[in-house]
């Protein structure tokens, strides 16, 4: 049973047909692990504080710093040096005092990555580099979690949803990573447009939304890309491949 202030916050999800009270009674039970709290980790975790996502993880080892601020809006100019998890949560925490916001100050790597995710629901893969995307999808297929992927680079950006045991993986798509890490950490020396985290973000978040109140259609099966270039989206048909080192 939703208070009265947690129905004057919530009532625009309230009066839609797909939401309403159950809805939202869903998002305030339900329990979504960020792993990555830069780019793509700050619009993903402030859009779930807001829409009142009861319990948030949120993973990362890393400190602001001052070129973060350009696209990491979940850090200020006055958090420059601070831990990333304590900044973000603290910016989701003054938005939404309904949520509980779990900080891991920790680098997710195989050692921890399966007891950081046990207690959730739903992972999102706010990460720049392809070691731990492979590690999340990986760790996720194995325990059964659902998660986002979420990619961006320079003016592009590229986003999928995993089910596991029933669509395909990131490894289906990429069975092993390249030999080279260069690609996925290159915003340092390639760069990314500020907004672009932002467009990618807010979809993944929109994805872990929908997952908890089950509504909707997730975006399995396919790998939506987008070019802030060119304003274009793009969807690429991915099958379940048997010989998957992840999933088959």
């Amino acid at each position: 049973m939703l208070t009265a202030e947690q129905s004057e916050r919530y009532a625009r999800h309230l009066i839609l047909e797909n939401v309403g009270e159950v809805g939202q009674e869903r998002l305030l039970a339900g329990r979504v692990m960020v792993i990555g709290a830069g780019g793509l980790g700050s619009p993903v975790a402030l859009y779930l504080a807001a829409a009142g996502v009861g319990t948030i993880g949120i993973a990362d080892s890393d400190r602001v710093e001052l070129s973060n601020l350009q696209r990491q809006i979940a850090h200020h100019t006055a958090d420059l040096g601070r831990p990333k998890v304590v900044s973000a949560r603290e910016k989701m925490a003054a938005m939404n005092p309904d949520v509980t916001v779990i900080p891991f100050e920790t680098r997710v790597e195989a050692s921890n990555i399966a007891e950081i995710i046990a207690d959730f629901d739903f992972v999102i893969d706010a990460t720049d580099n392809f070691a731990a995307k492979f590690l999340i999808n990986d760790a996720c297929v194995a325990a059964g979690k659902p998660f986002s992927h979420g990619g961006i680079l320079r003016f592009n950006g590229q986003t999928m949803t995993v089910l596991p045991g029933e669509s395909p993986c990131y490894r289906c798509i990429f069975p092993e990573p390249p030999e080279s890490d260069e690609v996925a950490t290159a915003c340092s020396r390639a760069g990314v447009i500020g907004v672009l985290p932002g467009v990618i973000g807010t979809i993944q978040a929109t994805e872990a939304i929908k997952y908890l109140m089950g509504i909707g259609e997730l975006l399995t099966g396919r790998l939506l890309t987008y070019s802030a270039l060119a304003l274009k989206f793009r969807e690429v048909p991915i099958k379940k491949k048997l010989t998957c080192p992840a999933c088959g």
